[in-house]
């Protein structure tokens, strides 16, 4: 007579100290499974369908942020923060959002944004500040926002989003808003701040629907973990708040998209807050003001650049299943260039805002003091961009 034998035990199902000190993975670094039962649902049909999109998703983030460093480099922008390597954290998150959902988001989650809906056009026209910017050029570059797809634009001051995100998910919970979830990024310099620990409280108090997300890329600009924390883990500190912890491998797509999932299911069915740090690295600069050489050891850098690349391990995974062909990633990342030069090209050839919209949305009307300094504005001289033909 056969004998049952006992599922294996879920990372999920662990106590919550279990889980804050331990990190959930579904690929080894060189792209081998390490769960083929947790893997099986990226081989249905459906599941297939939706590990391309998290693929070519991440690819458009890397192909789209090199090309932006280059215009930077070129003064043709001002300044960029890039994603590189923390592409899976980005893109692994948005995959488990829904429509309806809200995103707040800090410095490197625009892919989440351009996951949900939100176009290259509107994306790139922000970072120009041009004429067809949806937010009028009034915000520097890198602070994105869509409000058909509810994506929140980021706060430049760290962690003040985080309140919004717990805020927003609080008047969920007061509307009676059923199968919703609000998602709020930080980094894990974040964490050091008081805006975190006062949502982290107010969270696990009111069991608000919100997912917060940590990608703790170990470095805040210069400051390395080591000197952010004492604490065994980031994921660990949700524990004193009455909040489950999560803790997942950031530069394997298929964990993050997991933990997500379990949290942001959790969220809509009313059952309260998780906290989720997305271990990860920053293999660029904190930004292009930036000279990360000066501080840290690149050697290692180097080892997450390459042997951890979250790309590299996703398409050594898919190209196994038969989901990617060889030199199919080329031929996507040749696509993704084109369409991004296309949007470049459009939102340089809209120029600037109209200068009168520097006092629209401010009233209703503008006031008399402000038609005089809009007159006197006007009459001034005004230099063209030397990128605009």
């Amino acid at each position: 007579m056969a004998h049952a034998v006992a599922a294996k035990p879920s990372y999920f199902d662990g106590d919550d100290v279990a889980k804050a000190r331990g990190l959930y993975q579904l690929l080894g670094e060189d792209g081998t499974p390490l769960d083929e039962a947790a893997l099986a649902k990226f081989e249905t049909k459906e599941g297939r369908a939706l590990a391309r999109k998290m693929f070519e998703a991440m690819l458009r983030i890397r192909v789209t942020d090199a090309r932006m460093i280059a215009l930077q480099r070129q003064g043709r922008i001002s300044f960029y923060g890039e994603a590189m390597g923390q592409e899976a954290a980005v893109v692994g998150s948005a995959a488990a959002t829904k429509p309806d959902d809200w995103i707040v988001p800090a410095l490197r989650e625009a892919g989440v944004g351009l996951y949900r809906g939100m176009t290259l056009d509107s994306y790139i026209s922000q970072i120009f500040g041009s004429a067809t910017d949806p937010t009028k050029g009034r915000q520097m570059p890198c602070h994105p926002s869509d409000k058909e797809h509810h994506y929140v634009v980021m706060s430049s001051c760290v962690s003040t989003q985080v309140p919004h995100a717990v805020g927003i998910a609080m008047a969920m919970k007061i509307k009676g808003d059923k199968d919703r979830a609000c998602f709020g990024y930080m980094g894990d310099g974040g964490t050091s701040e008081g805006d975190v620990h006062v949502s982290l409280n107010f969270a696990g108090v009111m069991k608000v629907p919100v997912v917060l997300i940590c990608q703790n890329n170990q470095w805040a600009i210069s400051t390395p973990g080591s000197g952010q924390t004492a604490s065994e883990t980031i994921a660990i500190k949700a524990l004193a708040y009455g909040i489950e912890p999560l803790r997942a491998d950031g530069n394997d797509v298929f964990a993050v998209y997991d933990a997500v999932s379990h949290a942001a299911e959790k969220a809509r069915r009313g059952d309260g807050p998780t906290f989720i740090e997305l271990l990860t690295y920053r293999v660029s600069a904190h930004s292009s003001s930036d000279d990360p050489t000066r501080y840290r050891d690149e050697k290692i850098t180097e080892v997450w650049r390459h042997q951890r690349d979250p790309l590299r391990r996703a398409e050594v995974w898919l190209t196994h299943k038969g989901l990617l062909a060889k030199g199919e990633r080329e031929a996507l990342a040749e696509t993704i260039e084109k369409d991004v030069r296309e949007a470049i090209a459009r939102a340089e050839a809209a120029g600037p805002p109209e200068l009168g919209s520097m006092v629209e949305d401010v009233f209703e009307e503008p006031t008399w003091v402000l038609r005089e300094q809009m007159a006197e504005l006007e009459a001034q001289p005004r230099a063209k961009s030397p990128h605009v033909h």
